[in-house]
């Protein structure tokens, strides 16, 4: 029993000098998903994507329109029209159909890897914005990736976002 008072004392004392320093440390925390959403480059990046990918959007959703026309003539008039005439048109949205579901899935891919790209882009300037408010203020840890609590005294999300939004502001 006295062995393990004795260790325990000299791992009290042990711990003593570190506990001084962790006083003297400036921590943060960062709200990722919360400047990913509220960042002006985010928006940038949104508005990028869509102008890049509405002409084929639009093309898209007039072939579906068009399709669904010839399926309603094809309901509608499929009993008046010949054998021959009634079996091309169905033949016909068949393949329209079979094209128009791999331009979809073409679309959705690039969508897909377009949307990666530019969200590297944006937690590029999100990680940069980070490091320079963490040498500015002069602190020794920030944490910004999965984090159940923080208290919002460290929080730095909104010094974050207000330096993204300088800097967008700057490049105009």
């Amino acid at each position: 029993m006295k062995i393990l008072k004795k260790v325990l004392f000299v791992s009290v004392l042990g711990l003593l000098p570190t506990m001084g320093l962790a006083q003297d440390l400036k921590i943060g925390v960062v709200n990722p998903s919360r400047l990913l959403e509220e960042a002006p480059q985010a928006k940038v990046a949104l508005n990028k994507l869509e102008k890049e990918f509405s002409a084929r959007d639009n093309k898209l959703l007039k072939e579906q329109k068009a399709i669904k026309q010839d399926e309603e003539k094809l309901a509608r008039d499929g009993a008046i029209m010949s054998e021959a005439e009634r079996r091309k048109l169905e033949r016909d949205i068949l393949s329209r159909k079979r094209d128009l579901r791999r331009a979809l899935d073409e679309l959705r891919e690039d969508r897909t890897f377009r949307s990666n790209e530019e969200r590297g882009k944006l937690l590029r300037y999100v990680n940069d914005a980070i490091t320079q408010v963490g040498k500015q203020e002069k602190y020794d840890l920030i944490l910004y990736e999965g984090i159940a609590f923080a208290n919002p005294n460290i929080d730095l999300t909104g010094m974050i976002l207000k330096r993204l939004q300088n800097e967008a502001k700057a490049k105009k």
